[in-house]
């Protein structure tokens, strides 16, 4: 038996938002680690705002370990149009099921964050130790407060109570099975899809958002599930830890590489009137390999390719985000 299915093998693990993108993927890697047990709240039947459907959730799976991945979340546009919504939902969700789980006796509790909450001009590379240093960039702040306000109550947990729970930042995922539908995906599959639509139809060029000057660093989601797991398996303590690749890259410059996997060879155009977001955004990735060992396996390209294909592959196929 290896050390993976030693850890896992016999414990009950609830995965909030395994049925969506990078928790599909982490249910994937718990069942080749030989975890027997694994529990995915679907939203029609337990309502994770809801304090009452957190305690039937609880009391039904009997969990050992909580992975929370679930999340309400999307683009820049999205997030314009819902800054209170993403803000509630998102912080009434992990405040309940971290509280809840402390009182249950729940022995690990893993939370993943989200890179919108770093400060809008936080020096590159991005470290932990800036995390508190500013705002976050004002088109997702209510969203990126809501997800860090996890950290706060995580680290205060274990202070008084000794509850062990620690708190991932995922930089931008991308790879198959993501979100393609334009309102609400973000970047690298809307692009995807606006290429591809250009390319059936025969149009001659794409309108995006923004000047294409801010930069992004994005980590495929396979390697994401990858991270969640070893700090699940390795790591217990109280400092946030970056989950990325530690490369970063102009919008403008993802655009031409898109444009190309997909075989679109029409101008790309800027609307400069709509927000850029966050000047730039890459990580300092080295806690990660100390504290767990976490390197990412996939560059850029290939993962692009990779998700290009998936995506031909099942027809331009559009999934809503879930919880």
């Amino acid at each position: 038996m290896t050390d993976e299915q030693d850890f896992w093998g016999e414990k009950r693990v609830v995965v909030t938002g395994g049925a969506g993108f990078l928790g599909s993927f982490v249910v994937d890697k718990l069942r080749a680690r030989g975890c027997q047990t694994i529990i995915v709240p679907r939203s029609a039947e337990y309502d994770l705002r809801d304090r009452d459907a957190i305690v039937r959730l609880y009391k039904t799976a009997r969990p050992d370990l909580v992975l929370h991945l679930a999340a309400v979340v999307g683009g820049i546009g999205a997030n314009q149009e819902n800054p209170g919504r993403f803000f509630y939902d998102n912080a009434i969700m992990g405040i309940q099921l971290i509280e809840i789980a402390r009182q249950m006796g729940v022995k690990k509790f893993v939370a993943t964050g989200t890179i919108c909450a770093y400060p809008k001009f936080t020096p590159i590379p991005f470290r932990e130790d800036d995390l508190w240093n500013g705002y976050p960039e004002e088109t997702n702040a209510p969203y990126g407060l809501a997800k860090k306000m996890m950290l706060t109550q995580l680290q205060a947990y274990r202070a008084q109570y000794g509850f062990r729970g620690i708190f991932l930042l995922p930089v931008n995922l991308y790879g198959p099975r993501d979100n393609f539908d334009l309102h609400t995906s973000h970047v690298i599959p809307a692009l995807i899809r606006k290429c591809a639509e250009a390319k059936a139809a025969g149009r001659t060029e794409i309108v995006l958002w923004g000047d294409g000057t801010p930069t992004r660093e994005f980590l495929y989601v396979e390697d994401a599930a990858e991270g969640l797991l070893l700090a699940a398996e390795r790591y217990d303590g109280d400092l946030p830890v970056n989950l990325g690749t530690g490369e970063e890259i102009a919008i403008a410059n993802l655009a031409t590489v898109i444009a190309d996997e997909v075989g679109f060879e029409g101008r790309i155009i800027w609307d400069s009137s709509k927000p850029n977001g966050q000047p730039r955004r890459c990580l300092e990735v080295t806690r990660a390999k100390e504290l767990f060992g976490f390197e990412a396996a996939h560059d850029l390209r290939h993962g692009l390719s990779k998700t290009v294909a998936w995506f031909k592959e099942n027809g331009g196929l559009l999934r809503e985000v879930v919880f």
